[in-house]
C-alpha cells in the first residue's frame, strides 16, 4: 500500500513527460483558450472591425516594434558616431592645417560670383536646413540628451514645438532645394578637371591649388549629394508629413528610416561644406555674402572660370 501511494503520483509525471504533440496542444489551449487568436493577431492576420478605414482590421502591426528598435538602436548610434566623427576630423584638420590663405595679395579688383537671387535662394534654403537639422536631431536624441537639461515637462513643450516647426518648414525647404537643383544643374557635370581636383585633395593639403571651373569637384559632390540624398529626404518627409494620403504604416515606417538615414548623411556633408566655405578658406564666404570675390581668390581657386570672365571683360576695377 505504501508503495502504491508513492508510485501513483510518479506515473502521472511520467505520462505527462511523454505526452504527444496533440496532448501538449490541448494543455496549452486549456491554459490559454485564446492562444490561437493571439497567434493570428501577432501574425498580422486581418480580422473584423466595426470601424472602417485603412488597416482597421489589423489589430497589431508587428513591424512597428522592428521600426522602433532600428530607429532607437543602430540608426541613432550610427548618426551620433558619424556626426561626431565628422566634427572631430574637421577640428583636428583645422588645428593641423589652419585656414587656406590667399597665396597672392588682394588686387582690389572683383568678379561677380553669385547674383542677388542666387544668394537669396542659397541663404533661405541653408537657414531652413539648419532649423530642420536642429529640430530633427532634437526629436531623435531629445530623450537621452535634453530631458536631463529641460526636465520632462520642458522637453515635452520643446518637442511639440520642434515637431510643429519641422513639419511646417519641411515642404518649404523642399521648394528651395529643388530650385537650387534646377538652377545649378548645368554647372555640376563631373569631368576630368574635377578628377584631377580630387587627386590633389582640392588644394587643402600642400601649397599648390588644382584647376577648377566655376564649381570645383567638392562643390559638385555636395550638389549631387543634395540631388540624391536630399531628394530622398524630401520625398520621405512628405510621406511622413501627410500620413492620410492612403499610406500604410509599413510605408510610413520605411520612409522614416530613409528620412533619418539621409538626414544624417546630409548633416555630415553639410559640416564639411560649411567648414570649407567659412573658417577653412580665406575669402570663400565673401562670394555668398556680397556676390563679389577678389580676382586673386578667383584665380587661385577657380582659375578656369576666372579666365573665361577675363576674356569676356567681366572684371570689375574700382579705379576705372
Amino acid at each position: 500500500m505504501l508503495l502504491a501511494i508513492v508510485l501513483l503520483p510518479m506515473t502521472g509525471y511520467i505520462s505527462t513527460g511523454f505526452a504527444t504533440a496533440e496532448e501538449q496542444q490541448q494543455q496549452v489551449q486549456q491554459t490559454n483558450p485564446r492562444a490561437d487568436y493571439w497567434r493570428m493577431v501577432r501574425d498580422n492576420t486581418n480580422g473584423y472591425s466595426a470601424v472602417k478605414g485603412r488597416e482597421t482590421n489589423e489589430l497589431i502591426q508587428g513591424s512597428g516594434q522592428n521600426w522602433r528598435q532600428l530607429r532607437n538602436g543602430p540608426l541613432a548610434i550610427f548618426g551620433s558616431v558619424i556626426i561626431g566623427f565628422t566634427l572631430a576630423v574637421l577640428a583636428l584638420f583645422y588645428m593641423w592645417r589652419g585656414r587656406v590663405e590667399l597665396t597672392h595679395e588682394r588686387t582690389g579688383k572683383t568678379v561677380q560670383r553669385w547674383t542677388l537671387n542666387e544668394r537669396r535662394m542659397h541663404w533661405i534654403t541653408a537657414s531652413l536646413f539648419v532649423i530642420l537639422a536642429i529640430t530633427g536631431l532634437s526629436l531623435l536624441y531629445g530623450r537621452a540628451v535634453l530631458i536631463p537639461v529641460f526636465g520632462h515637462e520642458g522637453f515635452s513643450t520643446y518637442a511639440a514645438l520642434s515637431k510643429w516647426t519641422h513639419n511646417i518648414l519641411g515642404p518649404v525647404f523642399m521648394v528651395g532645394l529643388f530650385s537650387m537643383i534646377i538652377k545649378w544643374f548645368g554647372n555640376n557635370y563631373l569631368n576630368k578637371v574635377d578628377w584631377e581636383w580630387f587627386k590633389a585633395y582640392g588644394g587643402m593639403i600642400g601649397d599648390n591649388h588644382p584647376s577648377a571651373e566655376k564649381l570645383n569637384g567638392g562643390e559638385k559632390l555636395w550638389f549631387w549629394t543634395l540631388a540624391t540624398a536630399g531628394v530622398a529626404l524630401c520625398i520621405s518627409g512628405l510621406v511622413l508629413d501627410f500620413p492620410n494620403f492612403d499610406q500604410e504604416r509599413e510605408l510610413i515606417q520605411l520612409s522614416h528610416l530613409i528620412h533619418l538615414l539621409t538626414a544624417i548623411v546630409l548633416i555630415s556633408f553639410a559640416f564639411g561644406h560649411i567648414y570649407i566655405g567659412t573658417a577653412g578658406t580665406e575669402g570663400a564666404l565673401e562670394g555668398m555674402v556680397t556676390g563679389q570675390v577678389d580676382t586673386a581668390w578667383a584665380e587661385q581657386h577657380h582659375d578656369l572660370w576666372f579666365k573665361e570672365l577675363e576674356k569676356k571683360g567681366e572684371v570689375n576695377d574700382p579705379e576705372k
